[in-house]
């Protein structure tokens, strides 16, 4: 081979090898780019934590106690049997006040809403409550509900359709415009209406017409256009003597660890299977409740009960089996449920009943209006791991009480009727306030202070 050739041979190889190479590096480099994150432009949008102006802070009263059957020519017509006492105060004095008329009301009648005007960056806390005592030939007992806000959903759960039961679905409306409420039965019946709540204004209804041969009927109220505030009023007869009136107010969704306190067990000579009941719903899943009860002031058991709930029907269970006493109840579900306790001071005539509702947890400083009513108590719940104390304060001025709740249990303290305290606490608690005497029972939750706003994250 001439040496020219053989120069061209290896110069070929040498381009051959070279290309090779490159080639194959080209080739890790697309590879090793594939696998590699790409270079990314990213922009973060500009954002503030901006906490909203509140509004004023508005109260809805449930006004005047409705009978009904007392005329003979309209069994259906509605009349005034008595106008409540509003005890309240707040924060930055009493609230103004107008009235919400009770167009259906053949006698003429209303509700307070109650408006405490914002002030700077604060709305006002306001207490108030109603009480009203009832001794007349169809009507006996105790009733007090407090004034709350209106809301676009709540449930009432404590109904009844029974014989002798005169149960009455109350809606006042405080908005400006009209309300359209949808109220869906659950029971042994399922049904639904719609009703139309005129602005600035209330009207009632049986609960018959929707709940007619239902057992345990509960009540889920959806109201569009404008927020309502719903109330169950109840009256109890027995053969032709009044045995009992009640204001349930309604409660806002389903839990899984309702805490009830306030329960009171009475001493009965006949059947007490009606003296004490708790009732549980499961909304849209099956579930598995476990109740627990103990007596206030004591962390033991007292009792406990497991209750398999199927999706969408009521149960109620009898409690006959606890003795005479106080109790706070603890139920734990594996789905949220809703719960609330019937209790009755005897069976006979000049007797009262009272629902006990869920009390939520309390943390923010929240103020207690106590109506007129015999022997007020503040009942104080402690489901957390470490003691609590809770310091009570009349807003008009007055010694505090402060007292300590241990952990796991529960303790009350005796307070002024037609007084407004301010309560603060150093950790969460669920609270009630329970009025006890011969004839005249009721019980209602202390519920968190309204018009609190939270901080939210402002994308301009």
């Amino acid at each position: 081979m001439s040496t020219n050739r053989a120069f061209r041979v290896a110069a070929t190889g040498a381009r051959v090898l070279t290309g090779t190479v490159v080639a194959a590096a080209c080739v890790v480099g697309v590879v090793v780019a594939i696998a590699s994150p790409w270079p990314t432009v990213a922009h973060e949008p500009a954002q503030a934590q901006v906490t909203p102006l509140p509004g004023d802070t508005v109260l809805v009263c449930n006004g005047d106690f409705r009978a009904i059957g007392r005329n003979p020519s309209a069994s259906l017509e509605m009349v005034s049997a008595a106008t409540p006492k509003l005890t309240v105060d707040g924060s930055s004095g009493r609230p103004e006040s107008d009235a919400l008329p009770a167009k259906d009301l053949a006698d003429g009648g209303s509700a307070q809403r109650l408006v405490g005007v914002v002030e700077g960056r604060e709305a006002p806390r306001i207490g108030a409550t109603e009480s009203i005592a009832l001794d007349e030939d169809d009507l006996f007992g105790l009733a007090a509900a407090p004034c709350r806000p209106a809301s676009i959903e709540s449930w009432l759960v404590g109904g009844t359709v029974e014989t002798g039961t005169e149960d009455l679905i109350v809606l006042t409306n405080p908005g400006v415009v009209p309300s359209t409420v949808t109220l869906g039965l659950y029971g042994s019946v399922r049904a639904s209406s719609t009703v139309i709540v005129p602005a600035e204004s209330q009207v009632a209804l049986p609960l018959t017409s929707i709940a007619a041969g239902s057992d345990y009927p509960v009540v889920k109220v959806t109201a569009t256009g404008s927020p309502v505030r719903a109330v169950l009023q109840s009256s109890l007869t027995r053969t032709l003597d009044p045995a009992g009136v009640d204001l349930q107010d309604a409660v806002a969704a389903p839990q899984k660890h309702p805490v009830l306190p306030g329960i009171r067990v009475f001493e009965n000579d006949g059947d007490n299977s009606d003296m004490a009941v708790v009732r549980l719903l499961s909304p849209g899943a099956d579930a598995q409740a476990v109740v627990t009860l103990s007596e206030v002031g004591s962390s033991a058991t007292a009792a406990e009960l497991t209750v398999p709930l199927a999706a969408d029907e009521p149960t109620e269970l009898s409690l006959s089996t606890l003795p005479p006493g106080e109790y706070m109840a603890r139920i734990e579900s594996d789905a949220p449920v809703l719960s609330a306790v019937r209790q009755q001071d005897g069976e006979g005539p000049e007797t009262d009943f009272a629902w006990v509702l869920p009390a939520p947890d309390v943390e923010d400083e929240v103020y207690v209006a106590v109506p007129a009513g015999p022997a007020p108590r503040l009942v104080f719940v402690n489901s957390e791991e470490s003691d609590a104390s809770v310091k009570v304060q009349p807003v008009g001025g007055g010694d505090p009480i402060e007292v300590t709740v241990p952990a796991g249990s529960s303790t009350t303290v005796t307070v002024k009727s037609r007084t407004v305290y301010s309560m603060t606490t150093s950790g969460p608690i669920h609270a009630s306030v329970t009025m006890t005497a011969s004839g005249a029972l009721a019980v209602w939750p202390v519920w968190p202070a309204v018009g609190a706003q939270q901080s939210i994250t402002v994308y301009p």
